[in-house]
């Protein structure tokens, strides 16, 4: 069968589409805790790596993935794609298992995926619970949680491939330590991290359904971190934020671009809505503008070293081919 829907066509007027919260809110909860129990099936099986780099999910240019997980001498993956609307699990030994992505509870996409995992041989034990979340329903009796709109979730992906290439970009300016650009499943965000290098105070925990030792690890050092988020019930927009670790004297107060940016002190960092990044004349520019100022005052508030952690952009070799 020839797929011809809609959410196959990218023009340059919808490379960066709109996605208002309560039109997509329902498929949004949804694929919150299925993008949860893939990316516990990861945890599960894979080595622990310094603030939990080992946890998240990866976009790609279908939709977002695991990347390799061991599993014995066997490798795997879970990919969900959200042109097709299938989830694909394929293994090293060239075995391959799909799900379709549709209008189901969560409740029967868990039992799904670990019915086709058995059948591939691969035998693996989450925390049912889902993580960051305050009505934390298990995944095997979530019966509440069933909506899924194709257009939306193809939606939100097609915002995460615009975010990810231009966080890309301006990671590539940093050469001190740098996570990747990854979607942690539990706070349901894309994200990049950079670190002065120095230790941080210990952070106070406090997340839902998040141990205490897991936010102290992960904020064990001095970070600037930025991401996009597609908002909450207390704040109904999509955003793009940024926020230092532990927040230097001067930073909420800093001058931060473009123009629509702002610190909210209940979330505690900048925000920048998606909607003015997605008008903009140059939504890249106006994005990278926010990542690369809001990076500058945490940076120059906290006193990191920037002449040891920046790239010299003008020094740079032409790339070879």
């Amino acid at each position: 069968m020839t797929h011809l829907s809609s959410s196959r066509i990218t023009t340059p007027t919808n490379q960066w589409p709109s996605l208002p919260f309560q039109e997509w809110k329902a498929t949004y909860e949804t694929l919150h805790m299925w993008t949860q129990i893939v990316g516990k099936i990861r945890l599960g099986l894979t080595p622990w790596v310094n603030h939990s780099w080992h946890v998240p999910l990866y976009v790609t240019a279908r939709g977002l993935t695991t990347s390799p997980i061991p599993y014995e001498a066997r490798a795997f993956q879970i990919d969900f794609d959200f042109i097709d609307h299938k989830l694909l699990i394929q293994v090293s030994n060239g075995e391959i298992k799909e799900m379709s992505l549709l209008l189901r509870p969560v409740a029967d996409f868990y039992k799904e995926l670990f019915a086709k995992l058995a059948q591939l041989s691969i035998d693996v034990k989450i925390h049912t619970t889902p993580n960051e979340v305050v009505n934390a329903i298990p995944f095997e009796k979530d019966y509440v949680h069933a909506v899924y709109e194709p257009d939306r979730a193809n939606r939100f992906w097609r915002i995460l491939i615009q975010a990810d290439r231009v966080f890309k970009q301006f990671r590539a300016r940093f050469t001190g330590k740098c996570s990747p650009v990854h979607f942690f499943w539990g706070s349901f965000d894309l994200a990049v991290t950079r670190f002065s290098g120095r230790k941080a105070p210990e952070h106070p925990g406090g997340v839902p359904h998040l141990p205490d030792w897991v936010a102290r690890e992960a904020y064990s050092h001095e970070v600037s971190s930025c991401g996009f988020w597609p908002g909450n019930d207390q704040m109904p927009q999509a955003v793009f934020y940024a926020y230092a670790y532990p927040e230097p004297d001067g930073f909420r107060t800093a001058k931060v671009s473009p123009g629509g940016a702002a610190y909210n002190s209940e979330l505690g960092e900048f925000i920048l809505p998606y909607d003015d990044v997605r008008q903009s004349a140059s939504p890249d520019g106006a994005l990278l503008n926010f990542l690369q100022s809001s990076y500058e005052a945490a940076a120059d508030f906290g006193g990191w070293d920037r002449s040891a952690l920046e790239r010299n952009e003008s020094a740079d070799k032409q790339p070879f081919a």
